[in-house]
């Protein structure tokens, strides 16, 4: 089986935090739950700092400032409607798979938030990566329809990998 992901280290505390399979692993479900074979399919994916990602968001969305996730579709996939979903890719015959973007995810930032929501490290970045690849296949929130249908299909991958719903509190105080 080959990998999905494709994930380069530029931050060591990627390593320890196991970046990469959590990456395959998040991305892989995205797919499937889509219907699509992970197989056929690429995703780059950069573990950098909170500096090498504010960098790359001042670049490409005049925003000089880290932020968690960034990602780059390979194409346009989104849906004119709000709340229709993308046409979906289909991977191409032959020896290579079809990328499908690329993706930047910065330590800093994700551990910050983890802590600040109690939750662990490798369940938020988790959240990241199937958030950045829906982002891949043309699923976006700016609009109300598309983020209520986005945030469904993150609550539902990460249920299936038994990680909770990141939008509901636990309630607890």
């Amino acid at each position: 089986m080959p990998d999905l992901t494709d994930t380069l280290i530029e931050d060591d505390r990627w390593q320890q935090a196991g970046i990469a399979p959590l990456a395959e692993t998040a991305a892989r479900a995205t797919l499937t739950h889509l219907g699509l074979d992970p197989d056929g399919f690429e995703i780059a994916v950069l573990a950098c700092d909170d500096a090498r990602i504010a960098e790359l968001n001042a670049e490409f969305r005049g925003k000089p400032v880290p932020t968690n996730v960034l990602s780059w579709p390979s194409e346009e996939r989104g849906a004119e409607e709000d709340g229709a979903a993308p046409d979906l890719p289909e991977a191409e015959d032959g020896p290579f798979a079809t990328e499908l973007g690329d993706l930047a995810i910065a330590y800093e930032t994700c551990a910050r938030e983890a802590e600040a929501a109690e939750k662990r490290l490798s369940d938020h970045v988790t959240h990241l990566v199937v958030h950045g690849t829906l982002h891949l296949l043309g699923y976006d929130h700016e609009r109300d329809a598309d983020a209520t249908l986005m945030e469904g299909l993150e609550t539902e991958i990460l249920g299936n990998l038994g990680i909770a719903d990141p939008y509901v509190s636990d309630g607890g105080g």
